[in-house]
């Protein structure tokens, strides 16, 4: 696409998974990450997409996408796992900055997914903090058939899930959804290959990629 800002929900998409066609192929074009962008940028902030991904450090978003300064509002948590401070930074993203997609970005061998699965078959949970995100990743794994044994499988539903939560949970984000002006979507990432695959659309005229 052109260097000019994608403005629908369905641009927004197709230019996350053209950047993560790059990003796989080693052709990556590292747009939007020099002093004259820094400067541009200085006064304020129109991203076009809001990532909410997983903290996972090899899941980040700038460079799965090959994106740069100010193209993505970036969200994270163990286990893309949601909040009252999450939903509130997602609300910001699409009403204030006016983003047109969010998505929702998990992937496979998930940290979080498997000590769910070990709270549960070996009541193995962790203290703190850390049990808050365990338990909040269980309902996928319960959701997903044979998820205990196929991890992968109910870290996407997890995806599917947050994604559909998102909708459920965010009188703003429906309302924009609604209306067309913003969309939801689900991506579930492979580490070893360093793709992006759409698992869950919420949103108006998001033709498959």
């Amino acid at each position: 696409m052109s260097g000019e800002r994608p403005a629908t929900p369905a641009e927004a998409l197709a230019t996350l998974l053209e950047g993560n066609r790059r990003f796989m192929g080693g052709c990556r074009q590292h747009p939007n990450q020099d002093a004259d962008r820094r400067a541009a940028l200085a006064p304020g902030q129109h991203p076009f997409a809001v990532v909410f991904g997983c903290a996972d450090s090899r899941l980040a978003a700038e460079i799965i996408f090959d994106r740069g300064l100010g193209d993505l509002f970036v969200v994270r948590t163990a286990g893309q796992v949601v909040g009252p401070e999450v939903l509130g930074s997602l609300e910001y993203g699409v009403e204030v900055l006016d983003a047109p997609l969010i998505a929702v970005l998990g992937h496979d061998s998930c940290g979080a997914i498997a000590a769910g699965r070990a709270a549960m078959v070996d009541g193995q949970t962790p203290s703190g903090f850390m049990r808050e995100v365990v338990e909040r990743v269980m309902l996928s794994l319960v959701a997903t058939p044979n998820g205990l044994h196929d991890l992968d499988a109910a870290a996407e539903e997890h995806v599917r899930y947050t994604a559909d939560l998102l909708v459920e949970r965010s009188g703003t984000i429906a309302r924009r959804v609604h209306t067309g002006e913003t969309a939801v979507v689900g991506l579930f990432y492979r580490l070893v290959e360093g793709s992006v695959r759409v698992v869950v659309r919420h949103g108006k005229g998001l033709a498959v990629a």
